[in-house]
């Protein structure tokens, strides 16, 4: 219900380490003997690790179990994962499958309800006020983003405008008509609706919307600041994975704006090294590993999430937050011999005036050495001047070389040059052994 109560903290928001901690075990081990007991492959694993669910005696304890990561869904399609007969699965959804086999997800109604309550939980912590209307601009469908935000903002009591993703036009008119509070975007398609109401005259920026909830794919603080300068909103940071949940995992709070608050009385959280597999000590940088604690169709046991960041102490909740996600342990690209993350070029794309955030890397191998081709758009208002983008060509490959370390060849594109994507962009195009 949209009263007054339901935008309050819920208790769990404010408890006290020890409060969460106990919760955390008790429910911790709960999960692990319902996945012990339901899921024959997880516990297979266990038995070959010679580790069983009464050996969790306290959080630290989780270290001892396997991981769970992307390939034993893929060899457990599509529902050899499941806890629960699938009678007793109300929802499925789905990755895109790019890389072979999608990975299939179940939730139960609980696990809907949860996760509704999770991601209006989100949606309150960025600043949803009773009456808020929300224009959601994820992709509706097996992709978990609309409908995680759709039910997250209806659980709240909000208006609701599924608008889904695409259609640009249309999408800058109902912004304009139904004046939302609200929008639920991927970054990159929120600039992409900021340049299509310049295109019609109008400045974003005088907008109905006072707060965008972004995520999907991995942004700056650089992008943060520039979409918040030209959308003339506050821009705050989702995290979700469809295998942990789906959008709602850790969600930024508007007050402080400081990094995702994981939702810790869900998902523990650790973060671990990625080539070692080891547990790293509290502020370590590493890669981010979740382990749901009240999932019942799916439950994931330690899942290698393979992002790439850090825990942070709490702030504006009880819980610890994410820093921002610095790449993926998967998606790392070699070039050279020398790690290349996208964010990297998009950091040092924005630190320079008259470059826009819209950018595409292309990787191709002549003879036995890898080459790196970056694409950027100009702004418009330097479209112009040859010898201004010529200038930043130069200074961009400078900086690329300097702090990354390697040479790479810089093209400055008209604006509208690099394709625009509904959903997530695609930042990487990569053509070696192709």
């Amino acid at each position: 219900m949209s009263d007054a109560h339901s935008f309050d903290l819920e208790p769990i928001e404010r408890a006290s380490q020890d409060e969460l901690q106990a919760l955390q075990l008790t429910r911790l081990q709960c999960s692990l003997q319902h996945t012990y007991d339901h899921v024959a492959h997880y516990r297979a694993k266990c038995d070959r690790a010679r580790v069983h669910p009464r050996d969790l005696k306290q959080l630290a304890d989780l270290r001892l179990f396997p991981f769970t990561v992307k390939d034993d869904l893929r060899t457990n399609y599509p529902f050899g994962l499941f806890a629960v007969p699938r009678e007793q699965v109300v929802r499925l959804h789905a990755s895109s499958g790019t890389t072979g086999k999608p990975t299939v997800v179940g939730y139960t109604r609980r696990d809907i309800e949860t996760w509704a309550g999770l991601v209006g939980r989100s949606i309150r912590a960025a600043g949803a006020r009773p009456g808020d209307i929300v224009h959601i601009a994820y992709g509706y469908g097996l992709f978990t983003g609309g409908l995680g935000a759709h039910y997250g903002a209806e659980h709240l009591g909000l208006t609701v405008v599924p608008m889904s993703g695409g259609q640009t036009q249309k999408q800058v008119q109902l912004i304009r008509d139904f004046r939302p509070d609200i929008i639920m975007v991927t970054p990159s398609y929120m600039l992409a609706l900021v340049e299509e109401f310049a295109r019609q005259g109008l400045d974003a920026a005088d907008s109905s919307l006072r707060t965008g909830i972004f995520g999907a794919e991995p942004w700056t603080e650089a992008m943060r600041a520039d979409i918040q300068r030209r959308a003339g909103l506050d821009a705050v940071d989702i995290y979700g994975l469809s295998e942990v949940m789906g959008p709602g995992v850790a969600s930024e709070c508007l007050e402080t704006r400081d990094g995702p608050v994981i939702w810790e009385d869900h998902f523990y959280p650790e973060i671990i090294d990625p080539v070692s597999g080891e547990v790293l000590p509290p502020g370590s940088s590493g890669e981010l590993v979740f382990t749901t604690l009240t999932k019942e169709a799916l439950p994931m046991i330690r899942y290698r999430t393979r992002d790439l960041t850090a825990l942070l102490p709490p702030t504006a909740r009880s819980m610890r937050r994410m820093a921002k996600i610095t790449g993926r342990s998967d998606d790392m690209l070699i070039i050279r011999g020398v790690n290349v993350f996208p964010s990297q070029i998009e950091e040092l794309a924005l630190n320079l005036a008259g470059l826009s955030p819209h950018y595409q890397l292309e990787v191709s191998r002549e003879g036995h050495l890898d080459t790196l081709a970056v694409r950027v758009e100009c702004m418009p208002e330097v479209a112009g001047e040859a010898a201004v983008r010529t200038r930043l060509q130069r200074e961009l490959q400078v900086s690329i070389k300097a702090t990354i370390g390697i040479s790479t060849i810089v093209t400055i594109c008209e604006p509208g040059a690099v394709e625009r994507s509904a959903g997530k962009a695609v930042r990487v195009l990569d053509r070696r052994g192709k």
